[in-house]
C-alpha cells in the first residue's frame, strides 16, 4: 500500500434472498388458507376429533400399534442380521437361500403378505408337526387358534421388514475395512469375537441411519394390518366410525396419532445418531493422538 493512501475494505456481497422471502409468504398463505377451510367446513366435527382423541379403545389400540412395531422390528431384525450374514456367507447354499428371501420379501407388497398370513387358514386348516412316513403326529393345532390376526400381523411385518433390513446389515458390514478383518484374524480371533468386537461395533454407524428410517416405515405400516382386524389405531378408530358414522373425523385421530409416533421415533433416531457421531470423533481422537506423539518421539 503506498504511502497517504488510506486502505478501502473489500466490497461485501449483499444478498437480500427476496425470493425465499415470497415463497416463504406464499406458504403460510397456503396454510392459512387450508387451516381455516378445515376449521369452518361444517361437514366436519372437531369435537369429536377431541372427544375420540383419548378415547380408552383409541388408546388400547395405540398400544397395541407400539407393541406390534417393536415387536415386529425385533423379528425383522433377527431375521435380517441371519439372512445378511447369509448373503456373505461363502457357502453358495447359504447365499442363495438369502438371496431368495430377499428378492421374494422385498417384491410382493407387505398388504398382500399380511393378507396372505391372516388367511392361512383357508388352505392349512391345521398347523402341525409330525414324522414322515408315518401316522405319528407330534402336535396339531387350528390354524386360527396358532395364527390370531395379532399373530399374523407380526409375523407379516417382521418377515416384510426383515428383507430390507438384511440389505442393510449387509452393506453395514461391508462397510468395515478389509483390512481390520485380516488384523483382527492375525490375532487369533474367532469369527464370533472378530463380528462381536470388531465388524459389528464399527458397522453399528453405517446400520443405525437406515434402520432407524426403516423402524418409523414400520410403525406406518402397521395400519395396514387393519385390513385383517389386526388391532392397531386404525382398526379401532374404523371400528368406532362403524357405529358412529363420523369416518373423516375417526381418520383423523387415527392420523394424528401416527403423527405423534413417528415424531417421536424420528427424534430418538436424531439423539442416538448424534451420541454415535460423537463417539465416532472421541475414538477418532484417541487413536490420532498416539500417532502424533510417536512422531513428535521420533523428531526428538
Amino acid at each position: 500500500m503506498e504511502a497517504g493512501k488510506e486502505a478501502v475494505p473489500d466490497a461485501v456481497a449483499v444478498h437480500h434472498h427476496y425470493g425465499r422471502w415470497v415463497a416463504v409468504l406464499v406458504i403460510i398463505a397456503l396454510g392459512a388458507n387450508v387451516a381455516r377451510s378445515l376449521a369452518a367446513n361444517p361437514q366436519l366435527e372437531w369435537s369429536v376429533v377431541g372427544r375420540f382423541l383419548f378415547d380408552g379403545t383409541i388408546l388400547e389400540g395405540l398400544g397395541r400399534t407400539l407393541v406390534l412395531a417393536v415387536i415386529s422390528m425385533i423379528g425383522a431384525a433377527i431375521v435380517g442380521l441371519v439372512c445378511g450374514f447369509f448373503r456373505l456367507s461363502t457357502n453358495p447354499v447359504l447365499r442363495l437361500l438369502g438371496q431368495l428371501y430377499v428378492w421374494i420379501f422385498r417384491s410382493v407388497p407387505t398388504l398382500i403378505q399380511i393378507l396372505f398370513w391372516g388367511n392361512l387358514a383357508l388352505f392349512a386348516p391345521r398347523l402341525g408337526l409330525g414324522i414322515p412316513g408315518t401316522n405319528w403326529t407330534l402336535f396339531s393345532v387350528p390354524t386360527n387358534d396358532a395364527l390370531s390376526p395379532f399373530t399374523a400381523s407380526i409375523l407379516a411385518l417382521a418377515l416384510a421388514n426383515g428383507a430390507y433390513l438384511a440389505e442393510i446389515i449387509r452393506s453395514g458390514i461391508l462397510s468395515v475395512d478389509e483390512g481390520q478383518r485380516l488384523a483382527a484374524s492375525a490375532l487369533g480371533l474367532t469369527w464370533w469375537q472378530l463380528q462381536r468386537k470388531v465388524i459389528l461395533p464399527q458397522a453399528l454407524q453405517v446400520m443405525i441411519p437406515p434402520s432407524g428410517n426403516q423402524f418409523i416405515t414400520l410403525l406406518k405400516e402397521t395400519s395396514l394390518v387393519s385390513v385383517i382386524a389386526g388391532g392397531d389405531i386404525l382398526s379401532q378408530a374404523e371400528n368406532i366410525s362403524g357405529y358412529n358414522l363420523r369416518t373423516i373425523e375417526l381418520l383423523i385421530v387415527a392420523a394424528i396419532w401416527y403423527l405423534i409416533i413417528t415424531s417421536a421415533a424420528t427424534g430418538c433416531q436424531t439423539v442416538l445418531e448424534r451420541r454415535l457421531s460423537r463417539r465416532s470423533d472421541r475414538v477418532a481422537r484417541n487413536t490420532r493422538q498416539p500417532a502424533s506423539e510417536a512422531m513428535s518421539v521420533k523428531e526428538t
